[in-house]
């Protein structure tokens, strides 16, 4: 080789020595990993420089010279950097101001500031604030809001009866100018419906005066109610005698004067204004001459009766149906009852009715009745199952003031069962007495049988 040759290897091999001697250490690398080499040089030289500043911080350097932290335990000196207890080791290792202190903390849990007062120096000091008084602030309704709100109070009032609580929910409400309204939308809604929701209304107008409303509201709202009466009668024929019994209802339960109808006198073209102040007049003169109740006058809506007069008015009802045959008619009163928990009763008494008359006729009646009302499920499964049941239960005592009252029995049964009133399994639960005398599951005695075989063909 040359000269030349070899001064430029020379300067290869110097600069290669120069490329692999780093921070004083020689790096047996190739020459692609000196780039490497170099940024962990420069990693643990930043490493060296932070470890004297912040001990708490135990970083370390990975095996790809990424520098790692690692969490140093709460026991050794790193890890008191974190510690928020007495460094000096005094007390009991509490908490510093008994967790009072530090950042973003407002005092110990539980505490309770006490009210700031006002200084008169402040320059934002404004004196008029001392003085106000904030409270919710309740708009009055108008007739539209009026209508959605209280329609479905009224209407779910039907349903529980109570009255406070209407008179809670209406005191509540900014009525404002429709206070006179209430008893208006009430009777409307009543005029339309039973007679036990009547009574109700009669009721809530009597608690609601004093609380939420005014004798004046009372008046306003009949006053209103006798002008559309025109309109009331498209919906509710009845509705002047309704209202008349209303206005009567009111005189006396003293939520309405009695000089309220004679301010009326004279001053009435519409008839149907006069049929309902008429109406009230004769019921007022009436429960002063012949001693008319008139707080029973819509009488005791559903369960509110006692059960004996409900099984007065069942018998009642029975022995007209017998009489004039109109199964509409009875259908109707028995829905008039209002008591759909109580038609066991009703099918209890109608068999009854059966064997204490040993008639063919009222057999085919009661089961033509029966029938009638099971087809449309005015009287349930469960209320026919129930009422049968308790004639099984009192056949016995029933036997003793009438006899032969088993095989009476068996044939209404059999004829229940054959016109789809009862099932099967119904039917052969039903009682039979046999020959000897004993109550059995199986047939009847051929004597009682015959004997009343042949007094229902003399029907």
């Amino acid at each position: 080789p040359t000269d030349s040759d070899q001064s430029g290897n020379e300067e290869n091999g110097l600069q290669t020595k120069i490329f692999d001697e780093i921070n004083g250490n020689w790096i047996l690398a190739p020459a692609g990993t000196v780039h490497e080499a170099r940024l962990k040089a420069k990693a643990k030289r930043r490493l060296r420089k932070n470890s004297s500043r912040d001990s708490g911080r135990g970083d370390s350097l990975s095996d790809n010279g990424d520098a790692v932290r690692s969490v140093a335990p709460p026991t050794s000196p790193k890890g008191r950097v974190l510690d928020r207890r007495s460094r000096l080791g005094k007390g009991r290792g509490l908490p510093k101001k008994g967790g009072a202190g530090g950042k973003g903390v407002w005092g110990t849990p539980g505490e309770v500031y006490a009210e700031e007062e006002v200084d008169v120096r402040d320059p934002n000091y404004d004196e008029d604030q001392e003085n106000c008084v904030y409270e919710t602030v309740v708009l009055p309704l108008d007739e539209e809001a009026f209508t959605k709100t209280v329609t479905p109070i009224v209407q779910e009032y039907f349903e529980h009866g109570d009255a406070n609580e209407v008179a809670e929910l209406l005191g509540e409400l900014n009525l404002g100018g429709m206070r006179s309204d209430v008893p208006l939308l009430a009777v409307s809604l009543a005029l339309e419906s039973k007679a036990s929701h009547r009574e109700l209304t009669s009721r809530l107008l009597n608690r609601l005066c004093g609380r939420v409303l005014t004798r004046s509201d009372i008046e306003n709202a009949f006053h209103k109610l006798l002008r559309e009466l025109p309109d009331l009668v498209l919906d509710t024929p009845t509705a002047p005698q309704l209202v008349g019994q209303f206005i009567a209802r009111a005189v006396a339960d003293q939520i309405l004067s009695r000089n309220y109808i004679d301010g009326y006198k004279g001053r009435v073209d519409c008839e149907h204004t006069r049929a309902a102040l008429d109406r009230a007049v004769v019921l007022l003169k009436m429960s002063r001459e012949a001693g008319l109740r008139i707080d029973n006058l819509w009488g005791s809506g559903g369960g509110q009766r006692p059960v004996n007069q409900l099984i007065k008015e069942v018998n009642l009802l029975l022995q007209e149906y017998v009489l004039s045959g109109d199964t509409v008619e009875a259908e109707r009163c028995l829905r008039e009852l209002e008591v759909p928990h109580f038609h066991h009763e009703f099918v209890y008494e109608a068999i009854v009715m059966v064997l204490e008359s040993k008639g063919e006729r009222t057999l085919q009646m009661i089961l033509k009745l029966l029938k009638s009302l099971f087809d449309s499920s005015v009287i349930t499964v469960d209320q026919m199952r129930r009422g049968y049941e308790r004639v099984y239960m009192d056949i016995a005592e029933i036997n003793i003031d009438v006899p032969c009252a088993y095989s009476i029995l068996e044939h209404f049964v059999e004829k229940s069962f054959t016109t789809g009133v009862i099932d099967t399994k119904l039917r052969d639960l039903c009682p039979c007495r046999t020959e000897s005398g004993q109550s059995g599951k199986h047939g009847a005695g051929s004597i009682c049988s015959l004997f009343i075989y042949l007094h229902l063909l003399s029907f």
